[in-house]
């Protein structure tokens, strides 16, 4: 995201005289801190961009016709004096300039160690973009109808009733969003995020948190570096992958494209062509319209086809786990099954009496068992293979 422009630093004192900017402040005792309260006024604009070196920003909007705010600076210093110094150091601009109203915080000279800000804001709804860049603090902004951008050094970011498009990034903290009618872009170095609904396109990337999505309206593309990924119901294309935690997904109503480097993997139901892989985790796919090619290094698949879509050459295969498929009775497809290393293994096909069960290898030696024939006059290749374990092919009901 692109850095906020800085603008003239001008004392307050001026500021507040400008007819652009109505302000004023007062210093108070709270318990073990002594805080400067900064309330004021700018005219309502286009735009809204806050930048501060220290401090959480939260953004509401309404019905108002400005953009009304409150700062509280805090210095955990014991005496009064000390703290007016920190208060001066820590220096607050807000402006209008032509289509935008600007917010800075910034320090003059060396930051203080023991001291935060708070910004808190009141702006229209109508407002058109909303920037906010923090070095470390948290980003909160709900109910605007326009864009929001939002950049925190390490804090945490939280988002709802955003009509337009959203791109949210933080260095390490949690990112939790509501509602969002626009494309959704989030990004942090290592922390969850949350999803309630989103109508456009969603992409969410994390270094290692979990990521919950309750409801994505079209594509989604998710990834960590090892937490668990769980989309609940997606009515487009979904990618996503893991270093290695699981992967839980409900209806998915387009293709899908999962990976994990070592978790278990679940689909609930899904109506477009699944391609699933996961290092050594077990895989349960239910629902399955269309075709899939999935690939464990060891654990179990479980994998139902009800037809409804075109079926496509599909494949089922793991090292070293049993594989149980569903097809229903009126699906053509062409069905090769084996197991590599069948002593004491087996292929179950009673329910399709057209598939043929045979075994090659000693008495002694190594087993290979097969079995492959036709249904429905045949069509698409299914391959089903595991190096050792149990194949079983059974009819959907």
């Amino acid at each position: 995201m692109n850095k906020v422009l800085k603008i003239v630093v001008v004392p307050i004192v001026v500021i507040a005289a400008l007819p652009l900017v109505a302000q004023q402040s007062r210093v108070y005792r709270d318990g073990s801190t002594w805080v400067e309260e900064i309330t004021g006024s700018i005219p309502a604009a286009r735009n809204l961009r806050v930048q501060t070196e220290a401090g959480t920003v939260r953004v509401q909007g309404g019905q108002q016709g400005q953009i009304n705010y409150i700062i509280r600076k805090r210095a955990y210093t014991s005496s009064e004096e000390a703290a007016r110094q920190q208060f001066e150091a820590f220096k607050v601009n807000a402006a209008k300039r032509a289509d935008t109203a600007w917010m800075e915080g910034d320090w003059q000279g060396h930051s203080a160690r023991k001291f935060s800000a708070e910004f808190s804001l009141q702006v229209p709804r109508e407002t058109e973009l909303v920037r906010l860049e923090t070095s470390g603090g948290a980003l909160t902004v709900t109910n605007i109808s326009g864009r929001v951008e939002a950049q925190s050094g390490g804090g945490g970011i939280k988002l709802d009733e955003i009509s337009g498009p959203v791109t949210a990034q933080t260095g390490g903290d949690n990112i939790t969003v509501g509602n969002v009618g626009g494309d959704l872009t989030l990004d942090t170095g290592g922390g969850n995020i949350v999803i309630g609904n989103a109508k456009g396109k969603v992409v969410a990337r994390t270094g290692g948190g979990n990521v919950l999505i309750a409801s994505g309206l079209q594509n989604v593309l998710v990834e960590t570096g090892g937490g668990n990924i769980d989309v609940k119901k997606c009515n487009g294309e979904v990618k996503a992958s893991t270093g290695g935690g699981s992967i839980d997904m409900g209806e998915i109503s387009g293709p899908a494209k999962i990976e994990t480097g070592g978790g278990s993997i679940r689909v609930a139901g899904a109506k477009g062509f699944v391609r699933v892989e996961s290092g050594a985790g077990s895989i349960d796919l239910r629902k399955l319209t269309g075709g899939a090619r999935v690939d464990t290094g060891g654990g179990g698949i479980s994998a139902q086809f009800v037809g409804g879509s075109p079926f496509e050459d599909s494949s089922l295969q793991t090292a070293g786990g049993d594989i149980t498929v569903y097809l229903p009775a009126n699906l053509p497809v062409t069905v090769y099954a084996a197991v590599e290393l069948a002593n004491g293994h087996k292929i179950d096909a009673s329910d399709f009496p057209g598939l043929k069960v045979a075994s090659e290898g000693g008495e002694w030696g190594p087993q290979r068992v097969t079995a492959e024939g036709t249904l429905n006059g045949g069509g698409h290749m299914l391959k089903v293979r595991t190096n050792s374990g149990n194949i079983y092919i059974r009819r959907a009901r």
